[in-house]
């Protein structure tokens, strides 16, 4: 017996002088270069928030444009709507290939391009091809993008601060939204396309002046340059030797390349299942349909200035996002995707019955010209006195998203990977959310048209209930663990 319980007190001590060696080193560390770095990065996710929200005020313009070369029909629109996720699901490929081969900075320079030039195209655009060439090109960049900076940010973060500056992706994400979605009030879809590309320069130019990821420059064998990269993001007092010779014995422990046997691997294949559960669960939530056609639904929905409740609803957004931000490092990762999905779950199936109530009229089906004529008075009723419904559910839904589902799976995806797999982990990871998101909003309509608004959103509605059930048995709490720790833990080798 005592031959068991020795190795586990010692494990347990190791543990404890581990942890401690770790707080005084942090104690030391100084975040405001670290932060400037974050803010260079995310200027990326604020350059591909311009892109998804560019769609929505655009379209209603350039389906009202009198130019017969560039007028969109209603299929025209919505592939103008949608085309970009194709885009970004060939640059989370792109993007797992190029951030093992070139690094994670160059990475981001690199795809600052695509959204230049994809904006210039729109610009310049006389006619519907310019304009798909132009969204594929940005929705390229945006694959690339949401791919390489959850990486670059966890990997510079140490884990005092890693959820809040990963959350922040996500948080500029919907600020690059509503950022369009403002600018769409004032300015015409030319005009809004100039704005939308100076993001992308400005991310463009800031990186040139910020480092590599400690982490990736270890794994090339440049331990001079990782203590260079570390000393700029932890400021002059930390003794940053000592966190390059963590992250270098983490690595010793670990196969250098990546082959398909990996697979068996449960450190390996847990955190993909993961990954990719997350990523699925998160577009399954509706979410980009609900953003893509958010004035279509609020005209659906029968409100008189449509632009102007989208705005709203991008405003909601960022705050809660901002709150999530704000509590991802107290209140954990688990309990926000929790909360989240039971929110989510609750506003979607309110949704379903506001629609129910007033959309019944408006349904082409016979069996519901049939059910409207049955109940004729409800139906007959003024849908204005139920806006609030529509108001509310849809704000809580926002709110729901924003605090749980919308930053927890790539600051997740990011945190769960070992190093040889992170790129292809990660790649799958963005290539599962990108198809999802074109599956989402490219049979939005016709799921509309074929099992109604409310059963669209009942259909949402169930789906977020199922996220609430894999989040409690799959999904593991990295709050206040080491990128180390947490891949320890999936392969069963983490010391309690």
């Amino acid at each position: 017996m005592n031959h068991e319980t020795r190795p586990l007190l010692v494990n347990d001590e190791q543990t404890e002088q581990d942890r401690s060696e770790q707080d005084s080193y942090l104690d030391k560390v100084k975040n405001g270069k670290l932060y400037v770095a974050t803010f260079a990065a995310v200027l990326g996710p604020l350059s591909f928030g311009f892109v998804l929200g560019y769609s929505s005020p655009a379209i209603p313009e350039l389906c009202r444009i009198q130019d017969p070369r560039l007028q969109l029909s209603k299929d025209e629109a919505s592939w103008f709507g949608a085309v970009v996720t194709i885009g970004a699901a060939l640059g989370g490929l792109l993007g797992g290939w190029i951030v093992e081969k070139i690094g994670r900075k160059l990475s981001l320079m690199f795809c600052s391009i695509p959204f230049i030039f994809g904006f210039t195209i729109i610009i310049a655009a006389q006619n519907h091809w310019m304009l798909y060439v132009g969204r594929v090109l940005t929705g390229l960049a945006s694959g690339v993008t949401s791919l390489v900076v959850p990486l670059y940010i966890s990997e510079m973060a140490h884990e005092r601060v890693r959820g809040t500056l990963g959350s922040c992706v996500q948080l500029m994400v919907v600020i690059g939204i509503m950022g369009a979605y403002i600018t769409g009030l004032f300015l015409d879809w030319r005009w809004l396309a100039i704005t939308s590309s100076i993001p992308p320069t400005l991310m463009l130019v800031c990186m040139c002046f910020m480092p590599e990821t400690p982490r990736f420059l270890l794994s090339q064998g440049k331990r001079r340059e990782a203590e260079e990269a570390l000393r700029f993001l932890r400021g002059p007092d930390a003794p940053v030797e000592w966190e390059c010779a963590r992250i270098e014995e983490a690595y010793k422990n670990e196969e250098q390349s990546f082959s398909l046997a990996d697979l068996k691997d449960p450190g390996v294949y847990k955190p993909l299942g993961v990954g990719i559960m997350m990523m699925l669960f998160q577009q399954f939530t509706g979410i980009n349909a609900i953003m893509f056609y958010a004035e279509t639904i609020f005209e659906q929905a029968h409100f008189k200035s449509s632009d102007v409740a989208t705005v709203i609803v991008a405003a909601t957004q960022v705050f809660f996002t901002a709150v999530a931000a704000v509590i991802m490092d107290k209140a954990g990762r688990k309990v926000l995707l929790i909360l989240s999905g039971v929110i989510m779950c609750v506003s979607e199936a309110v949704f379903g019955v506001y629609f129910k109530l007033t959309v019944m009229k408006h349904s082409n089906s016979s069996l519901t010209s049939l059910l409207t004529y049955a109940q004729g008075p409800l139906a007959e009723q003024s849908p204005t006195d139920l806006t609030w419904l529509a108001v509310g559910s849809m704000g809580l839904f926002i709110t729901g998203f924003a605090l749980g589902w919308g930053p927890t799976p790539w600051l997740v995806m990011s945190e769960i990977f070992p190093t040889r797999v992170r790129g292809m982990g990660s790649a799958l990871c963005v290539l599962t959310n990108w198809t999802c998101a074109f599956i989402v909003t490219k049979t939005f309509q016709n799921l509309m048209d074929a099992i109604t608004s409310a059963g669209t959103f009942w259909m949402f509605s169930g789906l977020c209930a199922l996220n609430v059930i894999f989040t409690a048995i799959f999904v593991p709490e990295t709050k206040g663990k080491t990128l180390e720790e947490i891949q320890a833990r999936f392969k069963g080798t983490h010391r309690r």
